[in-house]
């Protein structure tokens, strides 16, 4: 049995602090930036700067934080989607809007990431890997499985969710290991080769071993990886890969990340986290520090009680939960002092949770039912025609392991269900139907329990347009009728 990694304490306390005050940093340093595509030539904050710029960066993982001390750290897809909608139900933007249409009609996570969504493959949920990093540290592929989770609700199947899985590793090895190439290396074994974020990332570190000069490196990545939208996940993957190789300290790496242009709040703030993990407090430069401050700022999007009001309280709150994630893992404790085991990079190269991950369906929704987790698989869209038959999957597992309990399905009045042969350790059944109306409840039934899903009709289904955003309020620009506007 392998030696578990020892953390102290105290320098894991002081590396999640410079953790999220450089998300700040970055974040601020880059918001007034945002969505433009040209070169900037910035050396430090453009403007004066008296506290942290509001960043929905942060704030989501603030809900994730409240979600966890609420519920515990066994994250659950469905009080994901809960919090969500309870939360950040005003965001109306690209993917975050597109995730709220699909909760609201019932479809959940992880098919509510993909369905009638073009912005898949955005940034995100890149930019909230930090709390899953933080709260295991020195274990990439459990960071990484934390955040295939979060991804999936936005982001099913798409390079925004490689990239979230990618930072979440990184950043969670970066609380031993100080090697650049070897920390990238370690976040790209828990994605797909294939991915496009994969690929640009590999694509900016041979510009580097090839001391390609970063003006160069920044234009092969726009002319091969570049893509209308600004926050497509790509180009800012290789932007944020170019500022932590290129950059010469702190401040130089997040100028020139932010100065690459496009997703800028994004990338600057990223890169802020990963170097605040690497340096501690003691080595990000006064300078950048006192323009943030302690105070954390929310958007008025969010909608959460009880916020950390301070980058200090936050820490304290993340640590308390990673102390409970490590009670429940036998690879990282904490202890006094940092002690390393001599295969600690094999130990952080494992993936076998983020390839575990990354395996499930995403074309399906899923039920946690007291210690049951119920998985309703469409097999395609989760929409049924009429006359047309539709063939459906159930699985169930009890404490993680699947299980094979009595299962029935129940749908609305006069449709007929047919139970077919397993495949794929699925319980299988034929749907159809003459009547099927816009939102069509489904309900599978099993040792006294039902989980309730959805299946859309061709009205409710009637796909959107890429590029179109959800409608929003005329007066605050949130989402329609969920807005800042309707507090209740």
């Amino acid at each position: 049995m392998d030696k578990p990694i020892i953390l102290s304490r105290s320098e894991y306390w002081d590396k999640v602090y410079a953790c999220w005050l450089g998300k700040n940093i970055g974040g601020t340093l880059g918001a007034p930036f945002e969505g433009k595509k040209f070169v900037n030539d910035l050396n430090f904050y453009a403007t004066p700067v008296s506290e942290a710029a509001p960043n929905d960066d942060l704030d989501f993982q603030l809900v994730w934080l409240k979600m966890l001390e609420d519920n515990g750290v066994n994250v659950k897809l469905e009080k994901l989607a809960e919090y969500w909608l309870k939360h950040l139900s005003a965001y109306p933007w690209n993917e975050y809007g597109f995730c709220q249409r699909n909760l609201r009609r019932g479809l959940l996570p992880p098919i509510s990431g993909c369905f009638e969504n073009y912005y898949v493959d955005e940034m995100g949920s890149p930019i909230r890997s930090e709390i899953w990093a933080c709260i295991a540290p020195a274990n990439p592929q459990l960071a990484a499985s934390y955040a295939w989770k979060d991804s999936c609700l936005d982001h099913s199947g798409g390079e925004g969710m490689y990239g979230e899985m990618f930072w979440a590793a990184v950043e969670s090895a970066a609380f031993i290991i100080k090697d650049v190439e070897t920390l990238i290396r370690i976040g790209l074994n828990m994605i797909p080769i294939h991915s496009q974020v994969s690929r640009v990332i590999r694509e900016a570190l041979w510009c580097y071993r090839n001391n390609v000069r970063w003006a160069e490196a920044r234009e092969r990545i726009v002319h091969w990886y570049g893509h209308n939208s600004v926050c497509h996940a790509v180009q800012n993957h290789g932007f944020t890969i170019l500022g932590l190789l290129y950059g010469r300290d702190f401040g130089d790496k997040l100028c020139k990340a932010v100065n690459c242009g496009y997703d800028t709040d994004c990338t600057g703030a990223t890169l802020g986290s990963l170097l605040g993990i690497l340096l501690g407090t003691k080595l990000v430069p006064e300078e950048w520090k006192k323009g943030v401050g302690e105070k954390i700022v929310l958007h008025k999007y969010t909608r959460l009680d009880n916020a950390p009001k301070t980058v200090s309280e936050l820490t304290d709150r993340v640590s308390a939960l990673a102390e409970k994630v490590l009670e429940m893992n036998r690879e990282v404790k904490f202890g006094d002092y940092t002690i390393l085991p001599e295969n600690y990079v094999s130990l952080l190269m494992r993936n076998e949770l983020a390839i575990g991950s990354l395996k499930n369906d995403v074309h399906s929704s899923v039920r946690s039912i007291d210690n049951y987790e119920v998985w309703l698989h469409y097999n395609g869209e989760p929409v049924i025609y009429p006359n047309v038959g539709k063939t459906l999957g159930v699985r169930v597992f009890k404490d993680n392991l699947q299980v094979e309990p009595e299962i029935s399905l129940r749908t609305p009045p006069g449709w007929n269900v047919t139970e077919l042969e397993g495949l794929f350790g699925q319980k299988r059944f034929l749907v159809e139907a003459s009547d099927v109306g816009n939102i069509n409840e489904l309900n599978i039934e099993f040792e006294n329990r039902r989980a309730r899903f959805v299946i859309l009709g061709p009205r409710e289904a009637g796909w959107y347009p890429s590029g179109q955003n959800v409608p929003t309020c005329p007066i605050c620009h949130g989402y329609k009728g969920h807005c800042v506007c309707n507090r209740d």
